[in-house]
């Protein structure tokens, strides 16, 4: 039988919970770490089984001077160990509400349109179709 998942809000009293964790795409940096806990425009929720982080789903709140917030879902990932046991589900689901909860009335968010299992969860969720956009990024120089 498999540990059952605990879920957390990152918070100032949560957060050594992510001292080595390796679902981000780097390491966490403790001043970024500090920064992203004290600014309450970025949400993080995570999931640990057994002591190890297993899973994580972050966002920042959008503003805009003609409309409420809304929650932009940055990233969602679940270490391959713990996949297929509804942990992806469960973190989205508690990001919204975090989100709802804090003045949010929408969700949006960006996948690439041949990521399977991240387009089944987001229409599993009630995510409207997806649709084609350009995005453009770029590195800014320190």
């Amino acid at each position: 039988m498999q540990a059952p998942a605990e879920y957390h809000v990152l918070g100032p009293d949560t957060a050594a919970l992510l001292d080595g964790a390796d679902v981000f795409d780097n390491a966490v940096l403790p001043a970024e770490l500090a920064r992203f806990v004290a600014d309450p425009g970025h949400l993080l929720v995570f999931a640990t089984v057994e002591g190890e982080v297993a899973g994580f789903a972050s966002g920042t709140i959008i503003l805009h001077p003609d409309k409420p917030p809304g929650l932009f879902l940055n990233e969602l990932g679940v270490n391959e160990a713990f996949r297929r046991r509804g942990i992806a589900t469960a973190l989205t689901n508690r990001l919204i509400d975090l989100a709802r909860a804090k003045g949010c009335r929408s969700v949006w968010l960006g996948t690439e349109p041949d990521n399977v299992a991240a387009n089944g969860l987001y229409r599993a969720l009630g995510g409207n179709d997806p649709q084609t956009f350009v995005m453009y990024d770029w590195e800014l120089a320190p």
